[in-house]
């Protein structure tokens, strides 16, 4: 949390001390006057301290030390949104690609989940609806396109008929998804998501794994076979 040093001094007295004036923190802490005032600026700012003003002097009380954890825990969630995006600046600056394995249904839940954290406003996917809802099930689909709708994200989405099980998730403005199936001879048995310079690639139960590639190259590949594949599929009306 980077309380240390003096701050730490200053906030270790504020809380010994209770509701009490500037000038028993620095005799407490043996402190020069503009540190400790610098230092308590900076625990009110961070949501550690409060002030107001008692007979005209300025006083402060610590509040809960639980608020410790509540900035933990939010710092540690801004960061894991953050994340992403990091990582990709240092793999585009290194050149190299990443990829990223993850084993069991874990792995393919996060593989699904990573495509919605990069900027892209489009996703092309491709659904093999049989073996997607044999490891993730309907409900964590449906969580996941609630969410992707949530952040204004447009899906294109290619279906092989022969791995479909289900009449549903048809092409829909209101759910900001077109739909289009393969030709016979095309069979699309993994699903994959292509956004920005990422593909995530999720495999069927028997083999249970999640596959994440950070790659211009590769990306941009992928995207050349996707839309070639796409201008031969028969475009599924919209419903809405």
């Amino acid at each position: 949390m980077g309380i240390v040093g003096n701050l730490f001094k200053v906030y270790r007295a504020a809380i010994e001390l209770g509701d009490v004036t500037v000038s028993r923190i620095i005799e407490r802490t043996g402190l020069p006057k503009a540190t400790v005032y610098d230092a308590l600026d900076r625990l009110e700012s961070e949501g550690l301290i409060a002030e107001w003003k008692g007979e005209g002097l300025r006083r402060i009380i610590a509040n809960e030390p639980s608020v410790l954890l509540e900035q933990a825990e939010a710092r540690k969630q801004m960061l894991a949104e953050a994340m992403p995006q990091l990582r990709a600046l240092y793999y585009r600056a290194s050149g190299k690609p990443n990829i990223r394995f993850y084993e069991g249904v874990d792995g393919v839940k996060t593989a699904l989940w990573d495509s919605l954290s990069s900027d892209c406003r489009e996703v092309q996917a491709a659904f093999s609806m049989e073996e997607t809802l044999g490891v993730l099930g309907l409900e964590s689909i449906d969580e996941y396109m609630e969410k992707r709708i949530s952040q204004n994200v447009f899906m294109r989405v290619l279906r092989s008929r022969s791995h479909d099980c289900a009449d549903i998730w048809q092409s829909s403005r209101a759910e900001m998804r077109e739909l289009r199936f393969t030709p016979d001879p095309i069979v699309l048995s993994m699903t994959f998501i292509i956004y920005g310079s990422r593909v995530a690639l999720m495999s069927s139960k028997k083999e249970s794994y999640g596959l994440i590639i950070e790659s211009e190259e590769y990306s941009q590949m992928m995207r050349a076979m996707y839309e070639g594949i796409w201008m031969q599929s028969e475009f599924s009306p919209y419903i809405d």
